[in-house]
């Protein structure tokens, strides 16, 4: 079985952020006659890092310091519809190993978000098994196990069977590969984890940097799934 992640490995994580600004910039003019948050909040993003973009962009808009005007604004940013496109090459490989295999998706992140992103690149249909770890709490995040072994036992495939293809080698990996999988990196030169190096133990089976390759790598997992293909 092949299984994605979703963020960065399918789409652009980049453009999920760059609409949810666009989003909650809408909703502060129209409640609250706040004008620029997008601008300031697209220009500290890019300035990285992105750990508290909603509080510094409204403090230099001047609007001051609301817990509870934070909480609204993230509650829009993850509810709102994303403008998000799948990568070229995403949209290739759920097309031709999906016609082979049984696909499925293992994302983190806030359910409500994960599954906005899921519905505006209409791609539910394409995956047998779908996990969000948020589904299980926050502490069932990768890298916690308890997503995998969802994965497995909704799949029906062995552990030896998966192989996981994704991006963020501080979680992704450790996991899986301790269950048995076989681990792909997809590190695209523009990914939000392109400079990240793993720590020892942490890293995949093999790395890529565009999903057409997973045609020369998949053989070396040596999976039962992928036997004869």
């Amino acid at each position: 079985m092949l299984v994605f992640d979703l963020d960065d490995t399918l789409y652009p994580e980049r453009e999920y952020a760059l609409s949810g600004f666009s989003a909650v910039d809408r909703w502060l003019q129209s409640e609250h006659g706040v004008v620029g948050f997008e601008n300031k909040a697209v220009s500290i993003f890019h300035a990285g890092p992105h750990g508290r973009i909603f509080d510094v962009a409204l403090s230099e808009l001047g609007v001051p310091e609301d817990s509870a005007l934070i909480s609204q604004v993230v509650d829009i940013f993850r509810g709102h519809v994303p403008s998000i496109t799948l990568h070229p090459d995403a949209r290739w490989a759920l097309d031709h190993f999906g016609s082979r295999m049984d696909l499925g998706l293992l994302t983190d992140g806030f359910l409500q978000a994960q599954r906005q992103k899921v519905a505006a690149l209409k791609i539910a249909h394409l995956f047998s098994t779908m996990v969000y770890s948020d589904e299980m709490g926050r502490e069932h995040w990768k890298p916690s196990e308890t997503p995998y072994r969802t994965l497995m036992r909704q799949s029906g495939h062995s552990d030896s069977d998966h192989v996981y293809v994704s991006d963020n080698p501080a979680k992704d990996f450790i996991s899986a590969r301790r269950l048995g999988w076989f681990t792909i990196r997809i590190r695209r030169p523009q990914g939000v984890y392109a400079d990240l190096e793993a720590k020892d133990g942490y890293d995949a089976d093999a790395e890529i940097s565009t999903l057409r390759a997973l045609e020369a790598v998949i053989p070396a997992a040596n999976t039962q799934s992928f036997r004869g293909q």
